[in-house]
């Protein structure tokens, strides 16, 4: 399955995640959804949370544009909150998966979406958070 058919199906396939990407830890994009943008700076500062959140919480987290309160950031998830909507991020060896939510969509459903996501490429080795990985990554196949 390539990178774009995770972002397609399991996560805006679902319906339970409006905006979603996928980025390797250096920043490079390997999927997004239409119309979904994070910048530079704003992926730089994401990956750079899952180490040190002290930016991130006095800053605010930023995805796509939009400001987010950062409620909840460790070495492999960081969530923020903007009104009705929020954001997802989880961090697997290799990449970065990236879930944003909007209003009608509960908190709680967009997030297990994104983190099982993330819990089903570890469990097959793809991007572990620890280990050996089986397989460089690739935008066409994993």
């Amino acid at each position: 399955m390539s990178w774009q058919q995770y972002v397609d199906q399991n996560l805006i396939g679902t319906k339970l995640v409006s905006k979603a990407a996928i980025h390797g830890h250096d920043g490079t994009l390997w999927a997004t959804s239409a119309g979904f943008s994070i910048n530079g700076t704003e992926i730089k500062n994401l990956i750079a949370g899952f180490k040190d959140a002290t930016g991130l919480r006095s800053s605010g987290l930023h995805i796509g544009g939009t400001k987010y309160f950062l409620l909840r950031a460790d070495d492999r998830s960081i969530y923020g909150k903007q009104g009705a909507g929020g954001v997802i991020a989880v961090k697997t060896k290799m990449a970065v998966i990236i879930g944003v939510y909007g209003e009608g969509i509960q908190p709680g459903q967009a997030t297990k979406t994104v983190e099982d996501l993330a819990d089903y490429l570890i469990s097959h080795s793809y991007v572990s958070v620890e280990g050996p990985s089986c397989c460089p990554p690739s935008r066409d196949k994993v």
